[in-house]
């Protein structure tokens, strides 16, 4: 069967195009009202943490924003009409990661009052972990919003017809233009009316799928029915890709390695005007990432419901399973003007959200970490230097797009981060060379295990995709069972490891060739690639520490002469900290 462009749907009309086109002139006016604003603002500090002067409302939903992207709207509602609705259980790791987020990490970095979080591990430790941590983070950065620029403008390319490259550059110069303009504050406000613009999408698609199948008890008992109410597994397996387990620990780990410690979040939290807005920021943020989690999953349940018997993908009607959103966008809202626009914009909000929050945060790690600490410039000079970076960066995201072969890794990079910056906190005897050490030695670890995971993908037992039906698609009954066979086969590749071509050398290797490791250790459910990361830099960390000799925690304190908040009173007693000028931190 070949192919079919899906003709019997609606494509983008000219009322789409004007909603789509108006979201992007929404968010770049926001950029331009912020430039006029600060005109008297010349400062680094203000243009990347908003004079401190932000409240918790706005700064929560851009929290939201800057992970929920267009891989939320258009991924997870496939991930769960793929592999059923557990993905629901991230909302429980939601809970943990704002609990520990909220009063380990936040009030350490908010009193110490720095525009980078890496500038905490020079304070802790050394200058060589500060520039490593900078390091990882932008190529963990650059990987990951390359995925999101590009990947759903593919997938909405092929389906509504909207230029590949047009909608990426379009998507680039906007965001260049709001973060270059209007700094963090330009960014905050453009986030909150894109968080808008994403629930709004999300809400059309999901009451228009209510009335159209007759009930949300209709889309409930068709997901039942089709096994997608798959919440309460409690199998302990490691090797099983989604259970109650691998979501409740593996999330919190990832979300707090997200939320906790990376720039793009911490510049937030920082941009708060006083460590009781930047709290309830966090809390605030709790109730949105629910709202959006919920609509996306429900999303997912609908899909189902609208497809159990007439599967797009098997039915060659979409040639990857990420176009299953827009396809059905397309298909029950094609009566309605505009709408369709709407999602699309939906996003495209979550690509524009996430891409300012990476541009925003890399043109600070590279002002604070890697030229004023080397650089002899005023305070002018620095913020035309952010604004340009904001500028370089997104070019060189633009240009790194070919590398979605490594995205796979980027998970990976927040894990040992994430053991670095808790080694520093909860042990004052962990020294420099213990927290290096442990770094490299997490960040070896898991790029180990994840790296064979896409050379050797787990088998079926493993990861459980769900039946997909195509008897409902009138096809003749040889077309039909065609397709359930090829059904079989596309999943026994996606989850095997067959990964290659069925005419190459490498795959009759792979396929007869399978060693012991592969069904084990490359074998272990994705979401646990962060906590293994983070406990084996944690724990390197202090035998290296212990091994070492001198603990340079009170060396370095007793050196500086004063109390320094990155030593002493930061990892023994947060609740008795006070805030001191930056300055004299780095005295």
């Amino acid at each position: 069967v070949e192919t079919l462009n899906p003709a019997n749907v609606a494509s983008f009309t000219a009322w789409d195009y004007v909603v789509f086109t108006l979201m992007l002139v929404i968010s770049a006016a926001i950029g331009v009202y912020y430039a006029f604003a600060q005109r008297g603002q010349r400062n680094s500090r203000d243009f990347l943490v908003g004079g401190r002067s932000m409240t918790a409302v706005p700064v929560a939903l851009s929290l939201t924003a800057s992970f929920m992207s267009a891989i939320t709207v258009l991924g997870t509602p496939v991930e769960v009409y793929c592999y059923g609705a557990s993905f629901i259980l991230t909302c429980l790791s939601f809970i943990l990661m704002v609990g520990i987020s909220s009063e380990l990490f936040l009030p350490i970095f908010y009193r110490l009052g720095i525009t980078s979080t890496y500038e905490y591990l020079e304070m802790r430790f050394n200058k060589a972990t500060r520039l490593f941590g900078t390091m990882l983070f932008i190529i963990q950065t650059l990987l990951y919003t390359g995925l999101v620029i590009y990947a759903p403008a593919l997938a909405l390319n092929q389906v509504t017809g909207i230029d590949l490259w047009g909608a990426v550059i379009s998507t680039g110069v906007v965001c260049t233009f709001y973060c270059t303009l209007g700094g963090l504050k330009a960014v905050v406000w453009t986030d909150v009316f894109q968080v808008l613009i994403m629930l709004t999408g999300f809400l059309a698609v999901i009451i228009q799928c209510v009335l159209v199948q007759g009930g949300v008890s209709v889309i409930i008992s068709d997901s039942t029915q089709g096994g997608r109410i798959n919440l309460w597994d409690f199998d302990p397996n490691p090797l099983r890709r989604h259970t109650f387990w691998t979501i409740l620990i593996g999330g919190t780990f990832i979300w707090t390695s997200a939320y906790g410690i990376n720039q793009a979040q911490v510049q937030r939290y920082v941009s708060c005007r006083s460590l009781l807005h930047a709290k309830m920021s966090l809390y605030v943020n709790l109730l949105s990432l629910w709202a959006i989690n919920l609509c996306s999953v429900f999303c997912g349940l609908c899909l189902y419901s609208v497809y159990k018997n007439c599967d797009p993908w098997m039915a060659k009607k979409v040639s990857s399973q990420d176009q299953l959103m827009p396809y059905l966008v397309l298909d029950i809202l094609r009566d309605y003007p505009g709408v369709p626009g709407l999602f699309v914009a939906a996003a495209y909000s979550g690509t524009l959200s996430t891409v300012s929050s990476s541009v925003n945060a890399l043109a600070a790690v590279t002002v604070a970490d890697l030229i004023r600490p080397y650089f002899s410039l005023s305070e002018q000079q620095l913020s035309w230097a952010s604004k340009g970076l904001s500028e370089f960066e997104q070019n060189r995201k633009e240009m790194c797009l070919s590398l979605q072969a490594a995205i796979s890794i980027v998970g990976t990079i927040g894990g040992p981060l994430l053991g670095l910056f808790t080694l520093g906190i909860l042990f004052p005897c962990a020294n420099s060379k213990g927290g290096l050490v442990g770094l490299v030695i997490g960040l070896v670890t898991s790029l180990w295990v994840c790296i064979g995971s896409q050379i050797y993908h787990p088998p079926p037992e493993s990861t459980r995709p769900l039946a997909l039906e195509t008897h409902d698609c009138n096809f003749s009954m040889a077309e039909n069972a065609l397709l359930n066979l090829t059904y079989s086969k596309q999943m026994d590749h996606i989850n095997s490891d067959q990964i290659f071509s069925d005419d190459t050398d490498s795959y009759n290797i792979f396929c007869f060739y399978r060693p012991f490791l592969a069904d084990n250790w490359y074998s272990l459910s994705y979401l646990y690639f962060c906590p293994m990361g983070t406990i084996v830099a944690i724990v390197v960390g202090l035998i290296v520490s212990l091994l070492s000799g001198k603990n340079d925690f009170f060396f370095k304190e007793k050196k500086s002469g004063e109390t320094n908040l990155a030593f002493c009173d930061v990892e023994l007693d947060i609740t008795k900290i006070h805030h001191i000028e930056f300055s004299r931190v780095l005295k």
